[in-house]
């Protein structure tokens, strides 16, 4: 009797776990996740401020999505490769370590990048007692700086402003203008809504980071400046300076490019490592590494089931700039900018989400 083909996704947020769904009914897969659900690490700026409806939508449990009924699930992480036995070493939550057999591996593990993106192993109480500590550190905050020019960093100034009017909130970052990866209508397109808001807009300012500084933490001490300008002060500074690193130490250092992100090839395969695949922030794509943003999971699946004897691989074309939406849902509305800086709004979107999210994209969510 043929058995179907393993394949272990290492990695199960927002782009391992799509992953996941699709391959679901074509191979046995084993999910490993240092998280024991899916804890995304968009729309920073919800989870601080709104971190009720944050939870709603980017920390679900993995029994609730159908499609990972028959996923065996490993909560633990990664620790070792061995591409020419294609084997995995894992370690789960409870210290224990085996070798994880696969026929196709997809390497998913994203990046750390501040306290809302980590690579530990957490439970449940964890991530609540962390998500409870940093929107109350917030919310008790009456003026609060955020330092960084990207979606993260936009998003948050513009949702703790809407959620504490009476907070001041100042936005600095290095450039000419934030969001300079995404085309120049975006922030066109925001810039008066801030300024109405009476949001602080500092562009030219680039902070000194200390060594060995990595975002981990919502601080108080004032902020210097390496362009020169006086010290900045706040009673909560966070910082969304996009300071990404791979999530990659198990990886062997031959797949890896000079930063440290998975080497992939035009069909996301790694190199010299048969039946292995990269996908989302941890992949060297482009130089967005826009297979996160450019739903390539589902073209992803595709090329694994190629690989399998199941039809023809399709090249990932990457991105030229960043898309999607900035802010996030702001009375029950979602605006999403295209590549070419145009947006569209979705309305009555609490009304849509079970259809456009549960359904469409997910195949289907569980309600608690």
């Amino acid at each position: 009797m043929n058995r179907r083909p393993r394949v272990v996704i290492a990695g199960l947020g927002d782009t391992g776990l799509l992953t996941a769904i699709h391959l679901s009914r074509h191979a046995d897969v084993v999910g490993i996740s240092t998280k024991p659900g899916l804890v995304s690490g968009q729309e920073l700026g919800l989870r601080l401020a709104r971190p009720q409806e944050w939870r709603r939508s980017y920390w679900i449990s993995f029994d609730r999505f159908r499609r990972l009924d028959g996923v065996r699930i490993l909560h633990g992480t990664a620790t070792g490769l061995d591409a020419d036995a294609r084997t995995v070493r894992v370690q789960a939550a409870d210290g224990a370590i085996h070798d994880e057999p696969y026929d196709a591996l997809v390497v998913a593990t994203g990046v750390s990048n501040g306290f809302w993106r980590t690579p530990e192993v957490q439970d449940d109480d964890r991530i609540e007692r962390e998500l409870t500590e940093a929107h109350a550190q917030m919310a008790a905050a009456d003026s609060v700086i955020v330092v960084g020019g990207g979606a993260a960093a936009v998003g948050s100034a513009w949702n703790i402003a809407a959620t504490w009017p009476a907070k001041q909130v100042d936005l600095y970052f290095p450039g000419e203008r934030p969001l300079a990866q995404h085309h120049p209508r975006v922030w066109e397109s925001l810039h008066r809504r801030f300024s109405q808001r009476g949001i602080g807009i500092h562009g030219g300012h680039r902070a000194v980071l200390p060594d060995g500084f990595d975002a981990d933490e919502i601080t108080r001490e004032p902020v210097r400046w390496v362009t020169g300008q006086p010290e900045s002060v706040a009673d909560a500074v966070l910082w969304a300076v996009g300071r990404v690193r791979p999530n990659t130490a198990w990886i062997p250092r031959e797949h890896l490019d000079a930063r440290g992100f998975v080497a992939v090839d035009e069909y996301l395969r790694v190199p010299g490592a048969a039946g292995v695949f990269a996908i989302g922030d941890v992949a060297a794509t482009d130089p967005l590494r826009s297979s996160a943003r450019a739903r390539a999971d589902r073209l992803l699946a595709r090329n694994i089931r190629a690989e399998m004897g199941g039809g023809s691989p399709k090249r990932f074309t990457p991105l030229s700039r960043r898309w999607g939406s900035v802010v996030g849902v702001q009375e029950n509305r979602l605006e999403v900018f295209s590549p070419t800086g145009r947006a569209w709004t979705i309305p009555a979107w609490e009304a849509l989400r079970p259809w456009l999210v549960s359904r469409a994209i997910y195949k289907g969510i569980r309600s608690r």
